[in-house]
């Protein structure tokens, strides 16, 4: 049995609405794989949900970090409630909270959430891989690839295919905060480098690559190790 823990990215799901459309091809993929005797730990972001709270918040006070993050973590468990009942023929019945909580689950998805304050569902992920014994994240996120600099700002850039983790924790900042946006967040990514786990950075919107991916063939992506 193939096993793969996958940090879905909240935006996702809630780029500004809820993506019927990607939650059906991904539902179908999955679909496809638990067929075929994969199993998956899927936690996923709470993409603008998360944010649209935040910002009302700072509008109308000064909320502390902690108050931010409790926003970001309840979106999140309200898009893992959203994944439970897409796949709730095939999950276990109930949301993961503490990614160090180990439960044996013998269906072939397990749905996760925000964990606690201070931390990002990235690091959840990681600690998830590591209680589950997988030693691969696939973090299904909005870009393509982990560039040596901001795309954004920067023509030039260039895509990596492959990059260290000593390199990659150089490109991003030190610290994380809530609602950051970042392929990979540093704190989870300082885990993962002690853990000496992989993490593959494949864009969701197109679901081919995870496809290919999770077939061993060439795809399109970054592999952070």
């Amino acid at each position: 049995m193939k096993f793969f823990v996958i940090s879905l990215g909240g935006s996702l799901v809630v780029p500004q609405e809820i993506d019927f459309n990607f939650l059906k091809k991904f539902k179908n993929l999955i679909d496809y794989y638990t067929k075929k005797n994969f199993k998956f730990i899927i936690i996923v972001g709470g993409g603008k949900i998360a944010r649209k709270y935040q910002q009302a918040a700072k509008k109308l006070t000064k909320p502390s970090t902690e108050d931010l993050d409790w926003l970001g973590i309840h979106a999140t468990r309200l898009n893992a409630h959203l994944l439970l009942t897409i796949f709730r023929d095939k999950a276990y019945y109930r949301i993961i909270k503490n990614p160090k909580e180990k439960v044996n689950f013998r269906e072939k998805i397990l749905i996760a959430a925000g964990w606690k304050p201070g931390f990002s569902t990235d690091y959840d992920a990681v600690w998830l891989a590591k209680t589950y014994g997988s030693d691969t994240i696939i973090n299904l996120t909005n870009i393509d690839y982990v560039y040596d600099k901001d795309p954004n700002k920067y023509k030039d850039a260039k895509p990596l295919r492959e990059i260290s983790w000593s390199n990659y924790l150089k490109l991003i900042r030190n610290d994380w905060t809530p609602g950051m946006s970042a392929p990979f967040d540093p704190i989870a990514s300082k885990l993962a480098k002690k853990f000496k786990f992989k993490v593959v950075i494949i864009n969701g919107r197109k679901l081919s690559h995870l496809k290919r991916f999770l077939e061993n063939k060439k795809f399109i992506g970054t592999i952070i190790y």
